[in-house]
């Protein structure tokens, strides 16, 4: 139950557009793992649908190697 709760922290977090961009990934891609993408409101699978089409996420949830190079970017 504590994963669930920490989810919920999370979508709340970025609802409020308090997560970085490394975690907002994150975030998507373990909604696209547990295939809450798109189970949830609409925006949210279309977001995970954004990412995947722009390389960042994999159709399996998993970050892509270019995802992580754009964040070591904007970090730098």
């Amino acid at each position: 139950m504590a994963r669930m709760k920490d989810l919920v922290i999370d979508l709340i977090a970025y609802e409020e557009g308090v997560l970085d961009e490394r975690e907002k990934l994150e975030l998507f891609a373990l909604l696209v793992k547990s295939g809450m993408a798109w189970t949830l409101q609409g925006s949210y699978g279309r977001t995970a649908n954004e990412l995947i089409h722009a390389g960042y996420l994999t159709q399996d949830g998993d970050v892509t190697e270019f995802a992580d190079s754009m964040l070591e970017e904007l970090v730098a």
